[in-house]
C-alpha cells in the first residue's frame, strides 16, 4: 500500500506561480514512477507531468505545460513537487498526485492516487 498526501493548491492570478507537493508513505520502495494529473470540470483526467523513480529521474510533460511546469523529487523526503509558473486560466483544475507500482505477477501497473488539490487561476 502507498499513501499520497498533496498540498500547495490555491487561488492565483494569471501569470503567477504555485508549487504542489506530494508526500508518499507506505511501500514506497515499490514505486517506479510518480506524476501529477489534473481534471477540469467536464473533462477527462489528463497527465500533466511524470518522473521516473528508478531510471535516473527522467521526466515527461504534457505539451500544454512544457516550459512552464517542472516536476522534481526529493528522495530523502519521499516527496515529489510540481513547480507551476506562468499559470493560465486553463490550468484551473483539481490536481492529483499519482504513484505507479508494477505488479509483476499480472504484468500490469497499479496506480495510487492522492485526494486531489484545487488549483484556480483567475483574476
Amino acid at each position: 500500500q502507498v499513501q499520497l498526501v498533496e498540498s500547495g493548491g490555491g487561488l492565483v492570478q494569471p501569470g503567477g506561480s504555485l508549487r504542489l507537493s506530494c508526500a508518499a508513505s507506505g511501500s514506497i520502495a515499490t514505486i517506479n514512477r510518480m506524476g501529477w494529473y489534473r481534471q477540469a470540470p467536464g473533462k477527462q483526467r489528463e497527465l500533466v507531468a511524470a518522473i521516473s523513480i528508478i531510471s535516473g529521474g527522467s521526466t515527461n510533460y504534457a505539451d500544454s505545460v512544457k516550459g512552464r511546469f517542472t516536476i522534481s523529487r526529493d528522495n530523502a523526503k519521499n516527496t515529489v513537487y510540481l513547480q507551476m509558473n506562468s499559470l493560465k486560466p486553463e490550468d484551473t483544475a483539481v490536481y492529483y498526485c499519482n504513484a505507479r507500482v508494477p505488479i509483476v505477477a499480472i504484468g500490469r501497473d497499479y496506480d495510487y492516487w492522492g485526494q486531489g488539490t484545487q488549483v484556480t487561476v483567475s483574476s
